[in-house]
C-alpha cells in the first residue's frame, strides 16, 4: 500500500537518525514543500534568485557540464509573450506569479567545458556529435531543474514548475539563436490562497528499491 503524508510520522521517526539534515530542513525541502498553484503579491528579488543559483550551482552534472540556462521573465511585455504559449490553466498561473523563470538546455554546453572541466583537455571534442550532445544537455539540464526547485524551497519560496506549454514556440520566442531549448517554466513566489492540491500518495520503499 502506498504512503500518504499522514502516514509518514512513524517512518520519519524510525529513520530520521540516519539523516544528517535537520528535521526542519527536511520539511522545508521535501516533506512539507509543495508545488504551488497560486501566489501572493510579494516580489521575488534578484538577490533571492542569485542566492538560489549560488547554492544549486554546486550540485553534480555529468563532466560538470552545467547545460541549464535560465531566463527570468520580469517585464510585462515578456510575460505577455510567454503567457500566450502556456497551456490551459497554466495561463492564469503564469500571468499572476511574482516571478517566472524559463529553464532551458544549452545544446552548445561543450563550448564551456574547457572552463568547467579543465582536467580533461579533450572534453569539448568528445561532444562533437550533435545527437549525443543534445541527449546529455537534456538529461543534465533536467537534473539542474530539480536542483533549482529545491533551491527555491531553500530560499523559503514556493515553486510551480510546468511543462504544459508550447515548448517549440517558447524556444523560438525566447531563444531565437537556436542553441537553447525550453524545457520547463517555473512560477516562483510566496504561496497564495488555495495554493495546494491535496497531498498525493508516494510509492513505498519496497515498490521502488530492489537489491541484487
Amino acid at each position: 500500500m502506498t504512503q500518504t503524508h499522514d502516514d509518514l510520522t512513524e517512518l520519519e521517526a524510525q529513520f530520521s537518525d540516519h539523516l544528517e539534515l535537520s528535521p526542519e530542513a527536511a520539511d522545508l525541502l521535501f516533506r512539507e514543500a509543495r508545488t504551488a498553484n497560486t501566489f501572493g503579491d510579494e516580489p521575488v528579488t534578484d538577490e533571492q534568485v542569485r542566492a538560489i543559483y549560488e547554492l544549486v550551482k554546486w550540485a553534480p552534472t555529468s563532466m560538470n557540464n552545467q547545460p541549464l540556462r535560465i531566463v527570468l521573465v520580469r517585464s510585462p511585455e515578456a510575460r505577455a509573450r510567454l503567457v500566450e504559449h502556456m497551456g490551459g490553466n497554466n495561463k492564469p498561473k503564469t500571468s499572476t506569479a511574482p516571478l517566472v523563470a524559463i529553464l532551458a538546455a544549452d545544446d552548445d554546453f561543450h563550448d564551456e567545458l574547457p572552463k568547467v572541466f579543465p582536467i580533461f583537455p579533450g572534453a569539448r571534442d568528445a561532444f562533437a556529435d550533435d545527437e549525443m550532445r543534445r541527449t546529455s544537455a537534456t538529461m543534465n539540464a533536467t537534473l539542474q531543474m530539480a536542483y533549482f526547485i529545491l533551491g527555491v524551497r531553500a530560499a523559503g519560496l514556493a515553486a510551480g514548475p510546468m511543462t504544459g506549454f508550447d515548448a517549440a514556440a517558447v524556444t523560438k520566442e525566447f531563444f531565437p539563436d537556436g542553441k537553447h531549448r525550453a524545457l520547463a517554466v517555473v512560477n516562483i513566489g510566496r504561496p497564495g490562497d488555495g495554493a495546494w492540491f491535496d497531498r498525493l500518495p508516494r510509492l513505498d520503499y519496497d515498490e521502488v528499491v530492489t537489491t541484487v
